[in-house]
Protein backbone atom coordinates (compact mmCIF):
# COMPACT_ATOMS: atom_id res chain seq x y z
CA UNK A 1 0.00 0.00 0.00
CA UNK A 2 1.69 3.17 -1.20
CA UNK A 3 -0.94 5.74 -0.14
CA UNK A 4 -4.29 5.87 1.65
CA UNK A 5 -6.20 8.76 0.12
CA UNK A 6 -9.84 7.70 -0.15
CA UNK A 7 -12.24 4.84 0.52
CA UNK A 8 -13.75 5.12 -2.96
CA UNK A 9 -12.23 2.32 -4.99
CA UNK A 10 -10.83 0.50 -1.95
CA UNK A 11 -11.45 -3.21 -2.54
CA UNK A 12 -13.33 -5.36 -0.05
CA UNK A 13 -10.26 -7.52 0.57
CA UNK A 14 -8.09 -4.50 1.31
CA UNK A 15 -10.74 -3.01 3.59
CA UNK A 16 -10.98 -6.24 5.57
CA UNK A 17 -7.16 -6.46 5.70
CA UNK A 18 -7.06 -2.98 7.24
CA UNK A 19 -9.78 -3.87 9.75
CA UNK A 20 -8.17 -7.19 10.69
CA UNK A 21 -4.77 -5.54 11.13
CA UNK A 22 -6.49 -2.92 13.29
CA UNK A 23 -7.87 -5.71 15.47
CA UNK A 24 -4.35 -7.06 15.97
CA UNK A 25 -3.09 -3.60 16.83
CA UNK A 26 -5.97 -3.09 19.28
CA UNK A 27 -5.04 -6.34 21.02
CA UNK A 28 -1.52 -5.04 21.67
CA UNK A 29 -2.88 -1.92 23.37
CA UNK A 30 -4.17 -3.89 26.35
CA UNK A 31 -0.60 -4.81 27.29
CA UNK A 32 1.35 -3.00 29.97
CA UNK A 33 3.92 -1.99 27.33
CA UNK A 34 1.89 -0.68 24.42
CA UNK A 35 4.83 0.13 22.12
CA UNK A 36 5.90 -2.06 19.21
CA UNK A 37 9.29 -1.82 17.44
CA UNK A 38 7.75 -2.15 13.97
CA UNK A 39 8.55 1.31 12.58
CA UNK A 40 11.70 2.10 14.53
CA UNK A 41 13.90 4.44 12.48
CA UNK A 42 11.03 5.66 10.27
CA UNK A 43 9.86 9.29 10.27
CA UNK A 44 6.18 10.25 10.16
CA UNK A 45 5.23 13.90 9.55
CA UNK A 46 1.80 15.18 10.62
CA UNK A 47 1.16 18.00 8.13
CA UNK A 48 -1.94 19.84 9.31
CA UNK A 49 -3.26 22.90 7.51
CA UNK A 50 -6.53 22.80 9.49
CA UNK A 51 -7.11 22.82 13.24
CA UNK A 52 -7.51 19.37 14.71
CA UNK A 53 -7.27 17.74 18.10
CA UNK A 54 -8.54 14.16 17.85
CA UNK A 55 -7.12 13.25 14.46
CA UNK A 56 -3.67 14.79 14.97
CA UNK A 57 -3.21 13.32 18.45
CA UNK A 58 -4.53 9.96 17.25
CA UNK A 59 -2.01 9.79 14.39
CA UNK A 60 0.78 10.99 16.67
CA UNK A 61 -0.07 8.35 19.26
CA UNK A 62 -0.31 5.64 16.61
CA UNK A 63 3.09 6.48 15.13
CA UNK A 64 4.80 6.67 18.51
CA UNK A 65 3.34 3.33 19.62
CA UNK A 66 4.92 1.82 16.51
CA UNK A 67 8.23 3.44 17.59
CA UNK A 68 8.39 5.87 14.66
CA UNK A 69 9.89 9.33 14.98
CA UNK A 70 7.12 11.95 14.72
CA UNK A 71 7.29 15.54 13.47
CA UNK A 72 4.21 17.70 13.97
CA UNK A 73 3.77 20.51 11.44
CA UNK A 74 1.07 23.15 11.87
CA UNK A 75 0.34 25.77 9.21
CA UNK A 76 -0.12 28.38 11.91
CA UNK A 77 3.21 29.87 12.93
CA UNK A 78 5.03 28.19 10.04
CA UNK A 79 6.34 29.38 6.69
CA UNK A 80 2.88 28.70 5.27
CA UNK A 81 1.70 31.87 7.00
CA UNK A 82 4.43 33.66 5.03
CA UNK A 83 3.13 32.35 1.72
CA UNK A 84 5.00 29.05 1.29
CA UNK A 85 3.22 26.73 -1.12
CA UNK A 86 2.27 23.09 -0.58
CA UNK A 87 4.92 22.16 -3.16
CA UNK A 88 7.73 23.93 -1.32
CA UNK A 89 6.65 22.43 1.98
CA UNK A 90 6.62 18.98 0.37
CA UNK A 91 10.10 19.50 -1.09
CA UNK A 92 11.34 20.48 2.37
CA UNK A 93 9.89 17.31 3.89
CA UNK A 94 11.46 15.24 1.11
CA UNK A 95 14.85 16.81 1.83
CA UNK A 96 14.44 15.90 5.49
CA UNK A 97 13.79 12.26 4.63
CA UNK A 98 10.15 11.86 5.65
CA UNK A 99 8.91 8.28 5.18
CA UNK A 100 5.21 9.06 5.57
CA UNK A 101 3.18 12.26 5.55
CA UNK A 102 -0.20 12.49 7.24
CA UNK A 103 -1.92 15.50 5.69
CA UNK A 104 -5.04 17.44 6.60
CA UNK A 105 -5.86 20.30 4.26
CA UNK A 106 -8.73 22.68 3.65
CA UNK A 107 -8.64 22.04 -0.12
CA UNK A 108 -10.30 18.96 -1.61
CA UNK A 109 -7.72 17.00 -3.60
CA UNK A 110 -4.68 18.31 -1.71
CA UNK A 111 -3.75 14.84 -0.44
CA UNK A 112 -3.93 13.37 -3.94
CA UNK A 113 -1.75 16.17 -5.30
CA UNK A 114 0.81 15.64 -2.56
CA UNK A 115 0.89 11.91 -3.30
CA UNK A 116 1.17 12.07 -7.08
CA UNK A 117 2.87 15.35 -8.01
CA UNK A 118 6.36 13.90 -7.59
CA UNK A 119 7.38 16.36 -4.91
CA UNK A 120 8.34 13.76 -2.31
CA UNK A 121 9.06 10.07 -2.09
CA UNK A 122 6.89 9.15 0.89
CA UNK A 123 3.61 7.47 1.62
CA UNK A 124 0.69 9.86 2.04
CA UNK A 125 -2.24 9.32 4.39
CA UNK A 126 -5.23 11.59 3.94
CA UNK A 127 -6.39 12.90 7.32
CA UNK A 128 -9.15 14.97 5.71
CA UNK A 129 -9.11 17.12 2.60
CA UNK A 130 -11.77 19.81 2.32
CA UNK A 131 -15.22 18.30 1.82
CA UNK A 132 -13.79 15.27 0.02
CA UNK A 133 -12.54 12.30 2.07
CA UNK A 134 -11.37 11.18 5.53
CA UNK A 135 -10.57 7.47 5.05
CA UNK A 136 -9.17 6.57 8.47
CA UNK A 137 -12.29 8.00 10.14
CA UNK A 138 -14.45 5.73 8.00
CA UNK A 139 -12.20 2.78 8.79
CA UNK A 140 -12.40 3.36 12.54
CA UNK A 141 -16.19 3.72 12.24
CA UNK A 142 -16.43 0.42 10.34
CA UNK A 143 -14.08 -1.20 12.85
CA UNK A 144 -16.28 -0.04 15.74
CA UNK A 145 -19.46 -1.22 14.01
CA UNK A 146 -17.94 -4.61 13.26
CA UNK A 147 -16.76 -5.17 16.83
CA UNK A 148 -20.18 -4.35 18.27
CA UNK A 149 -22.59 -5.77 15.71
CA UNK A 150 -20.68 -8.67 14.11
CA UNK A 151 -18.49 -10.01 16.91
CA UNK A 152 -17.43 -8.97 20.37
CA UNK A 153 -14.04 -9.27 22.01
CA UNK A 154 -14.20 -12.25 24.34
CA UNK A 155 -17.27 -13.92 22.83
CA UNK A 156 -15.21 -17.04 22.15
CA UNK A 157 -14.11 -17.23 25.77
CA UNK A 158 -10.49 -16.47 24.92
CA UNK A 159 -10.61 -12.68 24.71
CA UNK A 160 -10.13 -12.55 20.93
CA UNK A 161 -12.09 -10.42 18.50
CA UNK A 162 -14.60 -12.80 16.91
CA UNK A 163 -15.40 -10.35 14.11
CA UNK A 164 -11.97 -10.76 12.46
CA UNK A 165 -12.31 -11.62 8.78
CA UNK A 166 -15.95 -10.56 8.62
CA UNK A 167 -17.63 -7.89 6.54
CA UNK A 168 -20.73 -5.84 7.42
CA UNK A 169 -23.20 -7.59 5.13
CA UNK A 170 -26.84 -7.09 6.11
CA UNK A 171 -26.28 -4.26 8.57
CA UNK A 172 -28.22 -1.00 8.25
CA UNK A 173 -26.41 2.26 8.99
CA UNK A 174 -28.11 5.67 9.13
CA UNK A 175 -25.83 8.69 8.69
CA UNK A 176 -27.62 11.82 9.90
CA UNK A 177 -26.89 15.52 9.61
CA UNK A 178 -24.70 17.86 7.60
CA UNK A 179 -23.90 15.56 4.71
CA UNK A 180 -23.14 18.44 2.34
CA UNK A 181 -19.98 19.53 4.17
CA UNK A 182 -18.99 16.13 5.55
CA UNK A 183 -15.96 14.22 4.31
CA UNK A 184 -16.82 11.65 6.99
CA UNK A 185 -20.15 10.91 5.31
CA UNK A 186 -18.56 10.55 1.87
CA UNK A 187 -15.87 8.19 3.14
CA UNK A 188 -18.33 6.10 5.14
CA UNK A 189 -20.86 5.71 2.33
CA UNK A 190 -18.30 4.10 0.02
CA UNK A 191 -16.54 1.98 2.65
CA UNK A 192 -19.71 0.68 4.30
CA UNK A 193 -21.17 -0.17 0.88
CA UNK A 194 -17.99 -2.03 -0.06
CA UNK A 195 -18.27 -4.03 3.16
CA UNK A 196 -21.87 -4.98 2.36
CA UNK A 197 -23.84 -2.65 4.64
CA UNK A 198 -26.91 -0.68 3.58
CA UNK A 199 -26.58 3.05 4.15
CA UNK A 200 -29.25 5.75 4.40
CA UNK A 201 -28.32 9.43 4.53
CA UNK A 202 -30.74 11.58 6.53
CA UNK A 203 -30.57 15.35 6.21
CA UNK A 204 -32.57 18.44 5.30
CA UNK A 205 -32.61 19.01 1.51
CA UNK A 206 -30.30 22.03 1.89
CA UNK A 207 -27.59 19.83 3.43
CA UNK A 208 -27.65 17.09 0.78
CA UNK A 209 -24.96 17.39 -1.94
CA UNK A 210 -25.79 17.77 -5.61
CA UNK A 211 -25.26 14.41 -7.33
CA UNK A 212 -25.95 12.32 -4.22
CA UNK A 213 -28.16 10.07 -6.33
CA UNK A 214 -24.95 8.58 -7.79
CA UNK A 215 -23.73 7.51 -4.34
CA UNK A 216 -24.32 3.87 -3.28
CA UNK A 217 -26.92 4.74 -0.62
CA UNK A 218 -30.49 5.85 0.05
CA UNK A 219 -31.47 9.40 0.96
CA UNK A 220 -34.20 10.43 3.42
CA UNK A 221 -35.36 13.84 4.60
CA UNK A 222 -37.26 12.48 7.62
CA UNK A 223 -35.34 11.20 10.64
CA UNK A 224 -38.27 9.85 12.65
CA UNK A 225 -39.62 7.94 9.67
CA UNK A 226 -36.22 6.39 8.97
CA UNK A 227 -35.68 5.30 12.57
CA UNK A 228 -39.16 3.85 13.00
CA UNK A 229 -39.59 2.13 9.65
CA UNK A 230 -36.03 1.21 8.64
CA UNK A 231 -34.78 0.27 12.14
CA UNK A 232 -31.03 0.89 11.62
CA UNK A 233 -28.41 -1.10 13.51
CA UNK A 234 -26.25 2.00 13.97
CA UNK A 235 -26.96 5.73 13.84
CA UNK A 236 -24.02 7.96 13.00
CA UNK A 237 -24.64 11.62 13.81
CA UNK A 238 -22.66 14.24 11.90
CA UNK A 239 -21.48 17.54 13.31
CA UNK A 240 -23.17 20.67 11.99
CA UNK A 241 -20.15 22.35 10.41
CA UNK A 242 -21.05 25.96 10.96
CA UNK A 243 -17.51 27.08 10.08
CA UNK A 244 -18.15 25.91 6.49
CA UNK A 245 -21.55 27.58 6.18
CA UNK A 246 -21.37 30.93 4.42
CA UNK A 247 -23.95 33.44 5.58
CA UNK A 248 -24.44 31.82 8.99
CA UNK A 249 -26.40 28.70 9.89
CA UNK A 250 -29.59 30.35 8.64
CA UNK A 251 -28.31 29.87 5.09
CA UNK A 252 -29.02 26.14 5.41
CA UNK A 253 -31.78 25.82 8.05
CA UNK A 254 -34.10 28.29 9.78
CA UNK A 255 -32.55 28.07 13.26
CA UNK A 256 -30.52 25.73 15.49
CA UNK A 257 -33.68 24.97 17.45
CA UNK A 258 -35.55 23.96 14.30
CA UNK A 259 -32.65 21.79 13.15
CA UNK A 260 -32.43 20.07 16.53
CA UNK A 261 -36.18 19.43 16.58
CA UNK A 262 -36.19 17.72 13.18
CA UNK A 263 -32.74 16.15 12.92
CA UNK A 264 -31.26 16.12 16.42
CA UNK A 265 -30.76 12.74 18.11
CA UNK A 266 -32.07 12.49 21.67
CA UNK A 267 -33.27 9.91 24.20
CA UNK A 268 -36.73 9.77 22.62
CA UNK A 269 -35.32 8.81 19.23
CA UNK A 270 -32.83 6.41 20.82
CA UNK A 271 -35.75 4.51 22.38
CA UNK A 272 -37.13 3.79 18.88
CA UNK A 273 -34.03 1.84 17.83
CA UNK A 274 -33.55 -1.92 18.22
CA UNK A 275 -32.01 -2.96 21.54
CA UNK A 276 -28.68 -3.84 19.90
CA UNK A 277 -28.32 -0.57 17.97
CA UNK A 278 -25.41 1.76 18.69
CA UNK A 279 -24.98 5.55 18.51
CA UNK A 280 -21.91 7.08 16.87
CA UNK A 281 -20.40 10.52 16.25
CA UNK A 282 -17.02 11.43 14.68
CA UNK A 283 -16.58 14.40 17.04
CA UNK A 284 -16.31 17.06 18.12
CA UNK A 285 -19.96 17.16 19.15
CA UNK A 286 -22.31 20.11 19.30
CA UNK A 287 -24.26 18.92 22.31
CA UNK A 288 -27.81 20.13 22.19
CA UNK A 289 -27.74 20.66 18.43
CA UNK A 290 -27.20 17.42 16.48
CA UNK A 291 -27.12 15.22 19.59
CA UNK A 292 -28.37 15.59 23.15
CA UNK A 293 -26.21 14.98 26.21
CA UNK A 294 -28.48 12.08 27.21
CA UNK A 295 -27.92 10.33 23.88
CA UNK A 296 -24.19 11.11 23.73
CA UNK A 297 -23.58 9.70 27.23
CA UNK A 298 -25.95 6.73 26.95
CA UNK A 299 -24.53 3.22 27.49
CA UNK A 300 -25.35 2.43 23.85
CA UNK A 301 -23.19 5.31 22.69
CA UNK A 302 -19.76 4.22 21.40
CA UNK A 303 -18.42 7.72 20.76
CA UNK A 304 -15.54 7.49 23.25
CA UNK A 305 -14.69 4.00 21.99
CA UNK A 306 -14.42 5.41 18.47
CA UNK A 307 -11.55 7.61 19.68
CA UNK A 308 -9.72 4.62 21.17
CA UNK A 309 -10.31 2.54 18.04
CA UNK A 310 -8.91 5.38 15.95
CA UNK A 311 -5.45 4.79 17.39
CA UNK A 312 -5.53 1.08 16.44
CA UNK A 313 -6.80 1.83 12.94
CA UNK A 314 -4.13 4.46 12.32
CA UNK A 315 -1.47 2.11 13.66
CA UNK A 316 -2.67 -0.44 11.11
CA UNK A 317 -2.62 2.09 8.27
CA UNK A 318 0.90 3.25 9.11
CA UNK A 319 2.09 -0.33 9.53
CA UNK A 320 0.76 -1.42 6.14
CA UNK A 321 2.15 1.73 4.55
CA UNK A 322 5.65 1.55 6.01
CA UNK A 323 6.38 -2.01 7.09
CA UNK A 324 7.89 -2.83 3.72
CA UNK A 325 6.12 -6.19 3.66
CA UNK A 326 3.19 -5.16 1.51
CA UNK A 327 3.43 -5.40 -2.29
CA UNK A 328 1.07 -3.38 -4.46
CA UNK A 329 -1.37 -5.44 -6.54
CA UNK A 330 -3.00 -2.58 -8.43
CA UNK A 331 -2.25 0.91 -9.62
CA UNK A 332 -3.91 3.80 -7.77
CA UNK A 333 -6.00 6.22 -9.80
CA UNK A 334 -6.91 9.81 -9.16
CA UNK A 335 -9.87 8.73 -7.05
CA UNK A 336 -8.62 5.55 -5.37
CA UNK A 337 -5.96 4.27 -3.07
CA UNK A 338 -3.45 1.64 -4.06
CA UNK A 339 -4.50 -1.87 -3.07
CA UNK A 340 -2.17 -4.38 -1.53
CA UNK A 341 -1.60 -7.93 -0.43
CA UNK A 342 0.79 -9.25 2.16
CA UNK A 343 3.67 -11.61 1.57
CA UNK A 344 4.12 -14.66 3.73
CA UNK A 345 6.67 -12.86 5.87
CA UNK A 346 4.21 -10.05 6.64
CA UNK A 347 1.56 -12.61 7.57
CA UNK A 348 3.97 -14.15 10.05
CA UNK A 349 4.81 -10.72 11.47
CA UNK A 350 1.16 -9.74 11.93
CA UNK A 351 0.44 -13.08 13.59
CA UNK A 352 3.20 -12.36 16.07
CA UNK A 353 1.75 -9.01 17.09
Amino acid sequence: MKHLLTTQGLSKDDAILLLDTSAQMAATQSRENKKLPTLRGRTVVNLFYEDSTRTRISFETAAKRLSADVINFSAKGSSVSKGESLKDTALTLHAMGADAVVVRHWASGAAHQLAHAGWLDAGVLNAGDGMHQHPTQALLDAFTIRRHLVGRVGDDGRGTDTSVGADLAGLRIAIVGDVLHSRVARSNVYLLHTLGAEVTLVAPPTLVPVGVETWPCRVSYHLDETLEQWQPDAVMMLRVQRERMSGGSGAFFPSPMEYSRKFGFDARRLAVLPDHAIVMHPGPMNRGLEISAAAADHPRSVIVEQVANGVAVRMAALYLLLSGDITSTSTSTSASTSTSTSTSSSTDERTAL
